[in-house]
This record gives structure tokens, C-alpha cells and sequence, in this order.
């Protein structure tokens, strides 16, 4: 808790109620946060009222701040374009900072009569020219190998003109893939003639190229230059295959795509660049810390941006954002001319946002050690269910008997989206009689919870959302525990077909159909596959010692208590077969005689 509290509340109540920025500083003076305020007064007394209200990382900066300052600006526009001025000389720590871990790449040229084009990760090469920098080294090569497909460029290892007539033509020549430069048939004027169309076609985009090949191809058979002609149309149709097979080229305006991913407190961004109709170059940010989603999308657009002087006319993004008519405006006087957001919904627009978001996604996993597909299953969850945040422990429970004896319920744990056994827990039915799958349910629920308030820290913490074995009633009857212990954690059933598979999420108010979602699907068939097989391997083993105490005390003066020691001792058949009379009478408590005629029945029977 900020001992300081009192003072800024009082600071800040004081604050006038003019657009313009506020500079949070901590202890030692240094700006640890930049924010834009429409209205000075009613921003920043937000930070310092209603705390039970902030995200993780707000609570942390309140934390950290001693004082604040402010300059008061004529607009709210101003207070953004001087907002974008002071982060990017102050670099405050809980503003979101753009570095992301990649080298530049380029694109080389080599000088030699009959050059190549290569993927290369510096510039070093005095004989050679670039094409660059690049931050997306995939899309980099990803051009390189589309350049020397469509233009049949040589990508062996020999040197021309040198290699000239020594060997047979190898097998890309065959297959059309290289034009066959080792024959010695190619001058070098032609070839470099092809290199300078290759280079055009990477500098300015697929569209501008098949329109100046297209041409070129019409003037040659004008001309009566057939055999050019075809090698021109051949070049135009291999563009056109690799625009459907690649999924690289787009004849739209230019544009970016910009798409993000959430993990429990860490978040990224992807951002993939559309320019004169093909994709050019991908970027990807760690943000380190998630939050408000509307409030992280501004705040990294307008970092993002306000860097860039490529603003193009057409911004798809994932999902709806704060001040979006600001920012806007914002871009357009940047890039003088006009810039829309767009928030697709369906079409090609709705598959080009969900690749942003796939790429943030696999981003994010490298930096947090979890899946892509988990990653995205944990966020989708959250949406779903509507949660305040991604679940980052979700436990689950099952009843399993066997007729109306060996009752049992087990939870598990997910902790991140994949199982965390340390914590699993299992619970021998005590007070229900008879098969009573929702009292059994509400037994274990009860004592679980009740553990939990009476500080037992190996029930602690509460998780973020449980999900139980069954449908609506199981929920209901769960929700009577809660409401009379005055638990508040989101509670949801999970129920199966006649298969046994999972299909739906049960609420109160009815069910959600998970099936259309992959991801989705398979995370909740994993909970309750696991819930499941643990409940009944633990029912099995009650099972199986009840049955082990029933051939006990079949022999004269062990009763219950005795053989339960005994199994408590040993464990299984296996290990009471291989214990000494000593060790048995130890465990049983009894005398030397009854230990000599009990190991004897065990050695026989067991």
C-alpha cells in the first residue's frame, strides 16, 4: 500500500479540468508513467480512488508513484501529440516501450557478371550491393525464394561464366525451376536484363510488375517475338500461382494488419505489412505486461505510429480501442493523407486479422513457453465465458463410485493451461448415503473451500475459474455452497455427448457450444478427460483395498481396523506378500501367533 495515498488523492482532487498530460515520477524524481487526459481532474484521481478497480500492472505503478506532475494543453489532440513527445524522451518504465529482440535483414546482390539474389543478415560484403533493412527476416526470405522461382534465377553453387558447358544441366533446370544459365547460352547482358526485372518486381511489389510484364509480353508479340512473349507470360502466371499458394500478395491498397495475444499478465503484438500488393515485412513486440485490452491497443498504436512515417491509408486491427477518433486524426496529419481503421468481421479482412493474431501468438509462446494453441485457447475461454481475466488456474472436479459404495471426488488442476499435478486433490465421500452425484459434489466443493477460508495454504490460492463434471443442476448445487460461504469464482459445468466427448460449457442460464472452436475444444476434452481418469483411478484403488480388507478379515481377530493398518502399511497385496511376521505384527498390532497365521493366509491367498 502507497503510504503516499492521502497526499495525491488530495493533489490530484486539486487538478484543473483542461485537457493535457500527466508525468507520474517515483521516490527518486525519475518519470515512471505518461498518460492523456480529456479532462486533467477526473484522469488521474482515478489512480488514487476505488483501487480494488485496477488491473495488475495500474496497482503497480500506483504502487511505485510519490508524485506527479502535468502540463495542461489547449486540446485533447495536443495533450496526444505531446503525450507520443514525452514518452519518447523519457522513455517511462509502465509505458509500453517498442523493442523487440531481432537484427535487421536484407536483401543481397552480388557484383559478378551474372549476379545472385541471396537472404543476408548483415552488409559486410564490399562486392555486393542490399536491399534493406528489414526487421522480418521470414518474409525476407520468403521473397528471395519467390523472386528466384518466378524468374528462374540460378541458385546453385557454381560460378558463371567460368562453369560454363562443364556439367549437364541439374534437375531445377528440368523442372523449369532455373533458366539453365550453366548451358552458356544466356549472355551476360540477358541475364543481368532478368536480374533488373527480378529487382524491380522486389522493390515495387507484384502488381507493378505483372502490369509492366504484362507490357512487355503484348509488345513482344506485337513484334512477332513469340518466344519472349511465352518466358513474359510464363513469369506473369507463375506471380499469379504464388499469389494463390503463398498467400503473400494482395492487389488492395496498401495496408497494415495489426493483431495481438494475451497470456496470463503478458501480451504481444504483430504488425504485417502489405505494400504495392504483396507482403513485405512482418514486426513483432513483447509487451510484457497485459491489461485493459481497448487501453493496451491504444496505447501500443500510438507508440507504434508515432515512429513510423509509412503510415498506409488502411489499418485492420483486432479488435475496438480508446480514442480511436483521435488517433486517427493523429495519423492523418503524420502521414498527410487519409488513415481508417478497420475492425473486420468476416471475409478475407476477418483471415488477415486472425494470421496477426497467429503470428503474435507464436511469438508470445517462444517468450512465456507455452503453445501457440494454448496461448489462444486460454484467451478464447475468457471471452467465451466472459471472465474479467485469462484463467490462470482452473481446477476441475468429478464424482466417481462404484454402485452405492467406494464414493470418491477428485479436482485437478490447470495451472497455464496444462495440468499442474502437485496440487491435484482427492476426497473420500463422508456424509452422502446412496448415489448422490450432486450432494457428493456439493461434500467435496464445501470442504475444499471451507479449507481454503480456514488459511490451509494447500488450498490456497482460489482459482480463477472451476469447472465441474456435469450440467446445469451440478452448478446449481454447487452455487448454494458458495452463496453460504460467500465464495465469488466464476463456476461452469462441462458436459458430454452420448460418446462420451465434450460439447458444450453448462452455465446457469443454459449451454455453450464448443465445438466450432478447435483450440477451445481440445484444451476443455483435456480437463475433462484428466478429471475423469483421476477420479476413477483413486475410486479403483478404494476399491481394490475394500476388497483387500474383506479377504482380511476373513481370518479370525482382524477386523477393519486391523486390515486398513495393514494396507496403510504396505500399500498393496504385493508388498504385505513380501513382509516378515515381525513386520506384519508390528503393523497389525497383534501377537506373535495371529502374525504367523496371518502371513501364512497371505502367502496362500495373495
Amino acid at each position: 500500500m502507497n503510504e503516499r495515498l492521502p497526499y495525491l488523492r488530495e493533489k490530484s482532487n486539486r487538478l484543473p479540468l483542461s485537457p493535457g498530460v500527466y508525468l507520474m515520477k517515483d521516490k527518486s524524481g525519475l518519470i515512471i508513467y505518461v498518460g492523456k487526459a480529456k479532462a486533467l481532474k477526473n484522469r488521474v484521481t482515478t489512480y488514487f480512488h476505488n483501487n480494488s478497480q485496477h488491473n495488475e500492472k495500474t496497482l503497480k505503478l500506483v504502487d511505485n508513484i510519490y508524485d506527479f506532475d502535468f502540463i495542461c494543453t489547449k486540446t485533447e489532440l495536443d495533450a496526444l501529440v505531446l503525450e507520443c513527445s514525452l514518452i519518447k524522451l523519457h522513455q517511462p518504465k509502465y509505458n509500453i516501450l517498442l523493442k523487440d529482440d531481432k537484427g535487421y535483414n536484407y536483401i543481397k546482390i552480388s557484383r559478378e557478371p551474372y549476379p545472385r539474389i541471396t537472404y543476408s543478415l548483415n552488409t559486410n560484403d564490399e562486392n555486393a550491393d542490399y536491399i534493406g533493412p528489414f526487421t522480418g527476416g521470414y518474409t525476407v526470405k520468403q521473397a528471395v525464394e519467390e523472386a528466384n522461382t518466378i524468374f528462374m534465377l540460378p541458385t546453385c553453387k557454381k560460378c558463371f561464366p567460368s562453369a560454363f558447358g562443364k556439367e549437364r544441366p541439374c534437375l531445377n533446370h528440368h523442372i523449369k525451376k532455373c533458366m539453365g544459365v550453366c548451358r552458356g547460352k544466356i549472355t551476360s547482358e540477358e541475364y543481368r536484363k532478368i536480374i533488373d526485372e527480378a529487382l524491380d518486381y522486389l522493390k515495387n511489389g507484384s502488381k507493378a510488375s505483372v502490369e509492366q510484364l504484362t507490357a512487355e509480353m503484348e509488345r513482344a508479340a506485337e513484334n512477332l517475338e513469340f518466344e519472349k512473349a511465352a518466358r513474359l507470360r510464363d513469369r506473369i502466371s507463375a506471380i499469379t500461382r504464388l499469389a494463390h499458394s503463398q498467400k503473400i500478395l494482395d492487389y488492395k491498397q496498401e495496408y497494415d494488419i495489426v493483431g495481438a495475444a494475451q497470456n496470463v499478465g503478458m501480451a504481444s503484438f504483430a504488425v504485417i505489412k502489405y505494400r504495392g500488393g504483396r507482403l513485405i515485412d512482418k514486426e513483432n513486440f513483447f509487451i510484457g505486461d497485459e491489461y485493459d485490452p481497448s487501453a493496451m491497443r491504444r496505447d501500443f498504436l500510438l507508440s507504434y505510429y508515432s515512429e513510423r512515417e509509412d503510415i498506409p491509408k488502411e489499418i485492420y486491427i483486432d479488435e475496438e480501442f480508446e480514442d480511436t477518433e483521435l488517433i486517427t486524426q493523429l495519423l492523418r496529419e503524420k502521414a498527410g493523407h487519409a488513415v481508417k481503421f478497420v475492425i473486420p468481421h468476416r471475409g478475407d479482412g476477418m483471415a488477415q486479422v486472425t494470421l496477426a493474431k497467429r503470428n503474435a501468438g507464436e511469438y508470445l509462446a517462444l517468450k512465456v513457453g507455452r503453445t501457440a494453441k494454448e496461448i489462444s485457447a486460454l484467451e478464447d475461454l475468457k471471452n467465451l465465458l466472459g471472465l474479467e481475466k485469462i484463467p490462470y488456474i482452473i481446477e476441475s472436479y468429478d464424482i466417481s463410485n462404484f454402485g452405492d459404495t467406494g464414493m470418491v471426488g477428485g479436482m485437478i488442476v490447470y495451472r497455464n493451461g496444462r495440468p499442474f499435478k502437485p496440487s491435484y486433490k482427492r476426497f473420500n465421500i463422508k456424509t452422502v448415503v446412496g448415489q448422490n452425484d450432486y450432494a457428493c459434489m456439493q461434500e467435496v466443493l464445501r470442504r475444499r473451500m471451507q479449507r481454503y477460508l480456514d488459511g490451509d495454504e494447500n488450498f490456497a490460492p482460489l482459482p480463477d475459474l472451476i469447472l465441474l463434471d456435469g450440467g446445469k443442476g451440478h452448478i446449481s448445487a454447487v452455487s448454494e455452497v458458495f452463496d453460504e460461504l460467500k465464495i465469488d469464482v466464476p463456476l461452469f459445468g462441462l458436459v458430454k455427448d452420448s460418446k462420451h466427448r465434450t460439447r458444450a460449457i453448462a452455465r446457469a442460464g443454459g449451454e455453450i457450444s464448443v465445438s466450432a472452436n478447435r483450440g477451445l475444444f481440445s484444451l476443455l476434452t483435456n480437463i475433462q478427460d484428466e478429471v475423469h481418469r483421476y477420479s476413477i483411478s483413486f475410486q479403483r484403488v478404494k476399491h481394490k483395498q475394500k476388497t483387500y480388507t474383506l479377504e482380511l478379515t476373513e481370518i479370525s481377530g482382524i477386523g477393519g481396523a486391523k486390515a486398513q493398518a495393514l494396507l496403510k502399511a504396505f500399500k498393496t497385496k504385493q508388498g504385505m506378500k513380501e513382509a516378515t511376521v515381525d513386520e506384519l505384527r508390528a503393523a497389525a498390532k497383534v501377537s506373535a501367533e495371529k502374525a504367523k497365521e496371518l502371513y501364512d493366509f497371505i502367502q496362500e491367498r495373495f
